[in-house]
């Protein structure tokens, strides 16, 4: 079972999460919280699998929440947000988290991002993607992984979709610690220091 904690300051979109997370034979609620600093402390607690957290919330907004459990080892964070929120976006797109979904998806968007965060993929919502390549100035012409070789351009690519490093391995027919090298490869060459920088980097340069 994934176990799912879902924090939001609005009890409707709490509610309505819930709902969906529930419908699934293979997810759980592990809690709910209205703050950033309730959902950091009941994950300290509950260890959910995934923390699925509304971007602006009162005392500790969602991505110092998600920041904290990252850097805890507690769980993956699932970032919630809307299209007024652009200084939290481009933060949350500096950070180490890899997931971010517009609040108002259909059920079935949140469903496949909660199983893609869990699996190690990173999941960035098509209209966001848009948001990226229109928002954040591209780096050096599309020069930016130049250095880099077909294979480890393969694993950016892939990364970028979304893929956990198990399905780039199977993707690729290589092996998950091969996979791992080449990433550390990619780190080392280019500067960045975690996957979702690798996606991000890709998407506005593309």
């Amino acid at each position: 079972m994934i176990k799912v904690l879902i924090a939001d300051d609005d009890i409707i979109v709490r509610e309505g999460l819930k709902m969906i997370i529930s419908s699934q034979e293979d997810m759980e609620i592990a809690g709910e919280a209205e703050n950033g600093s309730a959902a950091l402390e009941l994950a300290r607690r509950v260890r959910p699998d995934i923390a699925l957290l509304d971007i602006r919330m009162p005392e500790c907004d969602g991505i110092t929440a998600a920041e904290k459990m990252l850097a805890e080892e507690i769980c993956a964070p699932l970032l919630l947000t809307t299209f007024d929120e652009e200084d939290f976006i481009v933060r949350a797109l500096k950070s180490e988290i890899c997931g971010y979904i517009l609040k108002n998806s259909p059920a079935e968007r949140i469903i496949h991002a909660v199983r893609t965060v869990n699996a190690g993929g990173t999941v960035f919502q098509e209209d966001i993607l848009k948001y990226v390549r229109e928002k954040i100035s591209p780096a050096s012409g599309g020069d930016f992984f130049k250095e880099l070789s077909p294979r480890e351009t393969d694993i950016v690519r892939l990364i970028a979709e979304g893929l956990s490093n198990r399905q780039i391995a199977d993707t690729l027919f290589l092996s998950n610690g091969t996979v791992r090298n080449h990433i550390s490869a990619i780190l080392e060459k280019t500067g960045l220091e975690h996957r979702t920088q690798i996606a991000v980097m890709w998407l506005k340069n593309v």
